[in-house]
């Protein structure tokens, strides 16, 4: 027999092999299929159980927030509670509860942070459900493939709450996009979402498609051809993923415009989705007296944000130590300016990005004329705001900017990033008028700021009462209506 006639039986032995093994292959596996249905049938059976034995129990239906930092001090965290207190405002009988990852602290001591930070006082205590493992959702832990690693921990994360406690409604308030099927689904709960930033957005798409360099497209990236390549798709297929999570949703609220083109493009649900702008605490700066400011002789430039890597306070020290070099010593000079950095620090990674950014001015000369306040009570946050001349926000695609309205509602000449919601939603024309200034790198931030000081007092004050009179359609009571509107076809599925 030749080689060939061996080949050919060969072949044919292995084909009737294959053919033996095909019915019990696939037998197989639709036994593991049905296997694991019966299996999620279950768990969802022994949630539901779970859940019908606490509504029997308390008589009334729960709503739960699932935001692992709620104890952040950040504006999402003003969302959140904002949020709840409307809801307890307009329905008495419903229970609330946060799921939160504050282990260092009790429920009262967080309600107490929220009204020193936020002035933010809730109608009737809400529960907590402390989850042990919001390790899994820390960035720390994944060197590489960042958001890969923290959308899979936040489902571990979230399989967590679940098991702890089981509501009738759930609200994704913090970005864990990828917990929302394992409530709905799983759970059997009805679930919304607040979505204050997109985890991938089609900007960050093209920052890796051109090589350009930012916080999350690392040098070493941005300089190979082949993982730039590789980090396009894998972005492409995290998204993918992201938007199937995401639409899931019952209902999307979003922040800003820029958030509401994202996620329309990534989640595909435009029936289902509202621009909800975030509520800001206008109403309490507006006591910060308006006039001119002419005869000051230290010009204060404050910004307010959480020591985060994307709010690029690292910007901000750079050209402010610009205008400092092009200004001459004496009066109007070096010491007529002062920088005033405001913020919170959630972890360890945050206190060490403020000792670096503290080792930076030091580098730079400038640490005498830089100040840090971290995680300041709301009176020393005012009384900041109120002694500054221009407020600075310098994050590239902001969603939207808290801090920058309540900038303009204190009556501060603000400079922010031409990107994102400054650029389309907060520092637009009102009536005609200019409500501040825009820039984009450290040059035209540099120069922007020159600009503004270099402004007649009486100019000066009239873009501050339009930045003012602008930002009323920002007002807790703005948000507290739009979002009850939003919220009104889910809370009403609720049964009583």
């Amino acid at each position: 027999m030749s080689g060939h006639d061996q080949l050919v039986l060969c072949l044919c032995e292995l084909t009737r092999l294959l053919w033996k093994l095909l019915l019990p292959l696939l037998f197989l596996c639709v036994l593991l299929i049905t296997v694991l249905v019966l299996l999620v049938l279950a768990v969802r059976f022994w949630l539901q159980s779970s859940r019908n034995a606490r509504r029997a129990r308390d008589g009334r239906p729960t709503v739960a927030f699932f935001h692992p930092y709620c104890n952040a001090g950040g504006g999402g965290e003003r969302v959140l509670w904002c949020a709840i207190r409307a809801l307890q405002r307009r329905y008495v009988d419903i229970n609330f509860v946060v799921y939160t990852g504050d282990l260092g602290v009790t429920g009262q001591q967080i309600l107490d942070g929220a009204r020193r930070r936020f002035n933010i006082v809730l109608p009737r205590p809400v529960q907590f459900v402390f989850l042990r493992h919001r390790l899994l959702v820390e960035p720390g832990l994944f060197p590489h493939f960042t958001l890969l690693g923290q959308s899979v921990g936040s489902v571990f994360l979230g399989w967590e709450a679940l098991t702890e406690f089981v509501p009738d409604l759930y609200i994704d308030s913090m970005g864990y996009t990828f917990t929302l099927p394992l409530f709905r689904y799983l759970g059997g709960c009805r679930v919304g979402s607040y979505v204050h930033y997109p985890t991938i957005s089609t900007d960050m798409l093209s920052v890796v498609r051109e090589r350009n360099p930012r916080f999350n497209n690392p040098d070493y990236v941005s300089n190979s051809l082949f993982l730039s390549a590789f980090k396009v798709v894998y972005y492409c297929l995290l998204a993918m993923l992201y938007g199937m999570a995401g639409s899931c949703s019952d209902l999307i609220m979003v922040n800003s415009s820029w958030t509401l083109n994202h996620i329309l493009s990534l989640w595909r649900a435009p029936n289902r989705t509202s621009v909800v702008y975030p509520p800001c605490d206008v109403s309490t700066f507006l006591d910060v007296p308006l006039e001119e400011d002419g005869d000051k002789k230290c010009h204060s430039i404050v910004s307010i944000g959480q020591f985060r890597p994307e709010k690029d306070h690292r910007l901000q020290i750079t050209a402010f130590k610009k205008v400092l070099d092009r200004r001459r010593e004496g009066a109007g000079g070096r010491e007529g300016l002062k920088l005033v950095l405001i913020g919170g620090c959630r972890n360890q990674e945050d206190e060490d990005r403020v000792l670096m950014l503290r080792g930076l001015c030091q580098e730079l000369g400038v640490a005498d004329r830089v100040q840090f306040k971290l995680n300041v009570p709301f009176e020393e946050l005012k009384r900041e705001m109120g002694e500054a001349t221009i407020g600075l926000h310098t994050m590239w695609n902001e969603h939207f900017g808290i801090g920058i309205v309540e900038c303009m509602a204190a009556g501060k000449v603000i400079l922010a990033h031409k990107s994102g919601g400054p650029q389309l939603d907060i520092v637009v024309p009102f009536e005609g008028g200019q409500t501040g200034f825009l820039a984009d790198d450290e040059d035209s931030y540099a120069e922007a700021i020159e600009r503004i000081l270099a402004l007649p007092p009486a100019s000066r004050l009239h873009i501050r009462r339009n930045a003012r009179q602008s930002v009323a359609r920002f007002s807790d009571q703005e948000f507290d209506a739009c979002f009850l509107a939003a919220m009104e076809p889910l809370m009403g599925t609720l049964e009583r």
